[in-house]
């Protein structure tokens, strides 16, 4: 294990904070070898409302984790989510000299370009992504480094968070023992556990229905290519529940969770439920009429999202060729049919995949943003060429000092000098100077007596 890497993602929710320990190995294979889930208290719709409350139990969530793994951690991945979040895709530009190769100057020019907009100054940059390149209208382009060409372009998809709520998340990370080594978006990190590999080739919107917030991404051809967060979730269901029927929250989440259904035709039609109420007086409900309660918010919740990004990009059913659902909510009976008829496209319930490990523990829609960031900090080590055990590079920061500044961290370029053998020993192969030749001598001692009466 002291050869490889030992990462933990970190999902703090409203309803319940998860730690997953990962180990990566060499090849970027990932195994969960740790995993700790408490109810989260301190938290409403993704930001912090009480320091305390919330420190505890991230730290009781990272100790239950590391009971499992045998292993001591110090650093994690912290998933974002709430409606403090905003996005926004920028267009850069980098000019090209003629005759010249692209380089990873250059990609990196035309980013900083497109993150070159005006952002409320309470705002904190989180993603910049970089989506596929142009070169002098050529478009389609993944990674253009080493191409030719005058006119590099990119659309840049950034991510911000208020300043206050993430300052927040930092310190009660902190205070329970932990360093930040990166923020990752909830959407994000969810989209990269459980989209499969011909759902990366494609446009997929991914929704995380979380207990306080809806968290919803679209997936262009692999990136994360808009986000948004719906400030609606699976306690408002929960809450419509208690406030019908004058119970508990604790029994109405109870009650959803076993006999709801987001269709009432998927319901029991000769289920009769009798509830208590806060008084102590019974009365019977049908499942049929549950449902019937639970359906209407269910409905506004996929109104909001399909509204969101028919607002932005269009019609959805134009623009995506599937769903998937995935969090906590996606368990509810019916959110697939119902999702389907909404948006009137392929639908699935999202699982993470593409790990070893604790599959049996970690393998529901519940883990698919902790387990995402460690998948995600996985993909980094891949990109960046980073050897097993080394430093971890925050994913799409670099630079120097103590405030690093964003990147793409979709289309980093390779910058390994290629290696040869040698018959002894491996060297750096670097370009060989071109010897000089009598006739640059001439050459050169013509234009100095040309020019010497001037000089």
């Amino acid at each position: 294990m002291k050869d490889n890497l030992i990462t933990v993602g970190l999902d703090i929710g409203t309803t319940k904070i998860t730690t997953v320990i990962g180990e990566i190995a060499a090849d970027g294979s990932v195994d969960i070898i740790g995993e700790g889930t408490v109810p989260s208290e301190g938290i409403k719709r993704g930001a912090v409302v009480n320091l305390e409350r919330t420190t505890a139990a991230i730290r009781n969530s990272v100790l239950a984790a590391e009971r499992v793994s045998g292993v001591k951690v110090s650093q994690a991945f912290v998933s974002v989510a709430g409606n403090h979040t905003r996005a926004l895709t920028s267009h850069g530009l980098a000019a090209i000299r003629r005759s010249q190769e692209i380089t990873a100057a250059d990609v990196e020019r035309s980013i900083e370009n497109a993150r070159a907009v005006p952002l409320d100054p309470n705002l904190e940059v989180i993603h910049a992504i970089a989506q596929e390149y142009v070169v002098d209208g050529q478009e389609g382009i993944k990674s253009p480094v080493g191409m030719h060409g005058v006119r590099l372009e990119v659309d840049v998809h950034i991510v911000a968070g208020s300043a206050g709520p993430l300052a927040n998340l930092r310190r009660c990370v902190q205070e329970a023992g932990l360093q930040v080594r990166g923020l990752v978006l909830e959407s994000l990190a969810s989209g990269t556990a459980v989209l499969d590999a011909s759902e990366r080739d494609q446009t997929v919107v991914v929704i995380d229905m979380g207990g306080g917030t809806t968290d919803v991404g679209v997936f262009k051809r692999g990136n994360l290519s808009h986000s948004a967060c719906i400030p609606i979730g699976g306690d408002h269901v929960t809450t419509d529940l208690a406030q019908i029927l004058k119970i508990p929250l604790e029994e109405a989440e109870n009650v959803k969770r076993k006999y709801g259904a987001a269709l009432p035709e998927l319901a029991d039609p000769d289920l009769m439920l009798e509830i208590t109420n806060a008084s102590g007086a019974t009365h019977a409900i049908s499942a049929f009429d549950l449902s019937r309660i639970i359906k209407p918010r269910i409905a506004e919740i996929y109104g909001m999202v399909r509204d969101e990004i028919d607002a932005a990009l269009g019609p959805v059913e134009l623009i995506a060729s599937g769903v998937v659902l995935t969090g906590g909510g996606s368990l509810l009976r019916g959110v697939s049919e119902l999702a389907r008829e909404r948006f009137r496209l392929p639908v699935r319930v999202g699982r993470p995949r593409g790990f070893g490990g604790l599959t049996d523990i970690v393998a529901g829609p519940v883990h698919a943003a902790a387990v995402g960031l460690v998948l995600y900090a996985a993909e980094q080590q891949i990109r960046l060429n980073q050897p097993p055990g080394g430093p971890v590079v925050s994913p799409g920061w670099t630079g120097n000092g103590s405030q690093p500044r964003p990147v793409s961290e979709e289309f980093l370029p390779d910058l390994t000098p290629p290696q040869i053998e040698d018959e002894s020993k491996t060297v750096i192969a670097r370009p060989a100077k071109t010897p000089k030749t009598g006739d640059e001598k001439t050459l050169a001692d013509k234009v100095k007596n040309f020019f010497k009466d001037w000089i």
